[in-house]
């Protein structure tokens, strides 16, 4: 394992271009680790809609960070009280969707911290029932990023502000609000210590999991590719905010795998326009999907025989492909 020093960069967009830059760009052979702490933003998931996760009006009004990560799941807040890891590694297959596994190091350094800290759900780690760190995979040929925040003493006020929560995921884990399900790992440390200690200790946790272990700086050249990856892609409304699309039917539904949003542009029968978001954990970009439903009849056969070799799972987890049809067709018009 190696970690890499991303030299107290706080930017989120040059953070996140790191993370991708070393998953595309370093040696396949050695496993990567790396943190960072970022200043206020939103970071929103691969497939979800950014103007419908965020209070629009809040975050400009506060100079908040938009961006989007190339992971799937949900929209999440960061400040200086969040510390951010990423295991970069290889993987076979079954690593994808296997949060124990990458979570399993972190959690036992936070029991070592005595924190009554476990798995729970599809990817959260959570200390007495309340929420302290969410995960989130993101895998490209046979590497892949595993990546999580840990709330140490983040504003959790502004999680609220920030955010536009939907009621149904807070209802699905049994919660009246956001700031009742989530806490800082501050709160159930008995000693009171700042996060660089925390990250320091974090980062000794995790030495001993993983020997031998080294760290590394960027050379010159490595950090003005992360800046140029940043540049045009990070840096971008069009990563970041993306295109709304022309839609006349929208159809949304929570399954256990994340919520699925379809809009769907119909005319003369046939489907025009077709966009899925949501905080689902996929294998396979969804745009390759999207695009086979362009000029297919929206008829519930059509549809079903447009899918037949389709496998509904690389797409969105463990989702049935009769649900899947089932949320496609017969949604209501909201035009």
């Amino acid at each position: 394992m190696i970690f890499i020093e991303n030299e107290g960069n706080t930017n989120p967009r040059l953070n996140l271009a790191l993370e991708e830059y070393v998953l595309r760009n370093f040696d396949p052979a050695n496993d990567y680790l790396l943190f960072y702490i970022n200043e206020p933003s939103i970071i929103i998931g691969r497939n979800q809609n950014t103007l419908e996760e965020i209070n629009h009006q809040y975050v400009e009004k506060e100079n908040i960070h938009v961006v989007r990560r190339i992971s799937g799941g949900g929209a999440v807040y960061h400040d200086n009280g969040n510390l951010n890891f990423s295991f970069i590694t290889n993987h076979d297959g079954k690593s994808l969707s296997n949060f124990k596994k990458f979570t399993a190091p972190v959690i036992k350094v936070l029991q070592a911290l005595g924190l009554n800290a476990e798995l729970k759900g599809r990817n959260d780690i959570e200390v007495d029932d309340k929420k302290i760190s969410g995960t989130a995979q993101f895998s490209t040929g046979k590497r892949m990023v595993s990546h999580g925040t840990l709330l140490f003493d983040t504003d959790l006020e502004e999680v609220v502000n920030a955010l536009n929560v939907k009621m149904d995921k807070i209802v699905s884990k049994g919660h009246k609000s956001v700031r009742s399900r989530v806490a800082n790992i501050s709160e159930f440390l008995q000693d009171a210590i700042k996060i660089a200690e925390f990250r320091e200790l974090l980062l000794e946790g995790l030495y001993e999991e993983s020997e031998p272990f080294e760290s590394y700086h960027l050379t010159a050249e490595e950090w003005e590719g992360v800046h140029q990856l940043k540049a045009v892609k990070y840096d971008t409304w069009d990563w970041n905010y993306g295109k709304s699309p022309k839609f006349n039917i929208q159809r949304s539904k929570r399954f256990p795998i994340g919520e699925v949003d379809m809009r769907i542009f119909v005319e003369k029968g046939h489907i025009q326009d077709f966009k899925i978001f949501g905080d689902f954990f996929g294998k396979e970009p969804l745009e390759s999907l999207e695009q086979l439903f362009i000029g297919t009849r929206y008829e519930k056969e059509d549809i079903t025989t447009l899918l037949k070799d389709v496998d509904i799972q690389e797409y969105f987890g463990d989702l049935p492909e009769n649900d899947f049809i089932e949320l496609v067709y017969g949604a209501d018009v909201v035009e």
